[in-house]
Parts: structure tokens; C-alpha cells; sequence
């Protein structure tokens, strides 16, 4: 697996203005929150801007958040998704974004050394949505292992 990593992009399509009331408690968490994944175990990149800042960086639609990162493997990743201080976000999620009810996240491998593209990224999860879970782009539920 050390030829390979995980990528991962999260949209979410913001309920309110990021300096609204509704949104301050995923505001107020988020520097701790990218702390704890850029500590965590198998961590290797996450998308940001200069100052550390990943809400500056959007993709196609200015509501859209987009979170993006690389990990050594699923497992790093999920760890730090479901059982890290990431998991209080997790459950609120429906306060601060609204309801898709298509897919927001894709995972896909990529050559270790490599950091994709939101263009890419965005592709990926084109991707997913138009043919479901593939080797080329899929999901914690439906994983696929990385290439030969």
C-alpha cells in the first residue's frame, strides 16, 4: 500500500452565511478539528491556503464547502473521521449544511507523492454520483483496495 494513498473530498452546500450565528459552532470548531487530522496517525495533506485556512477555498459554487485531503490508507482516515473530536461535527452536520440527496463525499486512490486537483477532486465525485461506487472513485461503506 506504500505506493498508494487515499484521497478524500466532503462537500457540503453551506444552510447559512459561514459568519452567521447558525454556523459559529462548526466555525469555532474548526481550527481544532484540522489540528487533531493534521496530528492524526497516516495524515499525509489537506487542502488550505497559506494561513491554514481551508473555508477560502471553494469549488464551483461560493456556497459549497469543500474539505480535501490525502491519508496513507482507509483505515487512518476513517479513524480520524469516526473517532476523533471530528465526530461532534459529524452530528451536527445537519445544522450547518443542507440536505443532499446525492453524494457529498468520494474517496479514490492516488499515486503516494501525488496531491490531486479540486478540479480533479470534483471529477471524482461527478464520477460516483453518474456511476455508483467504482475502483475510480467510491465510498467508506463501498471501499475498493488500491491498484496492483
Amino acid at each position: 500500500m506504500g505506493n498508494w494513498h487515499l484521497a478524500q473530498l466532503n462537500i457540503g452546500i453551506l444552510a447559512a452565511p459561514l459568519d452567521s450565528p447558525q454556523l459559529k459552532g462548526f466555525v469555532d470548531r474548526l481550527d481544532a478539528v484540522n489540528a487533531i487530522a493534521d496530528a492524526a496517525p497516516g495524515f499525509v495533506w489537506r487542502l488550505q491556503d497559506d494561513s491554514g485556512n481551508a473555508t477560502d477555498l471553494r469549488g464551483s459554487d461560493e456556497n459549497i464547502l469543500v474539505n480535501m485531503s490525502v491519508w496513507e490508507d482507509l483505515q487512518s482516515l476513517k479513524d480520524y473521521v469516526y473517532k476523533s473530536a471530528h465526530v461532534a461535527v459529524l452530528q451536527n452536520r445537519a445544522d450547518y449544511f443542507v440536505s443532499l440527496d446525492k453524494p457529498h463525499m468520494v474517496l479514490w486512490w492516488v499515486p503516494a507523492g501525488h496531491i490531486p486537483t479540486l478540479e480533479e477532486a470534483e471529477a471524482r465525485l461527478e464520477d460516483l454520483r453518474a456511476n455508483g461506487p467504482t475502483p475510480d472513485a467510491f465510498t467508506f461503506r463501498e471501499p475498493f483496495p488500491p491498484p496492483e
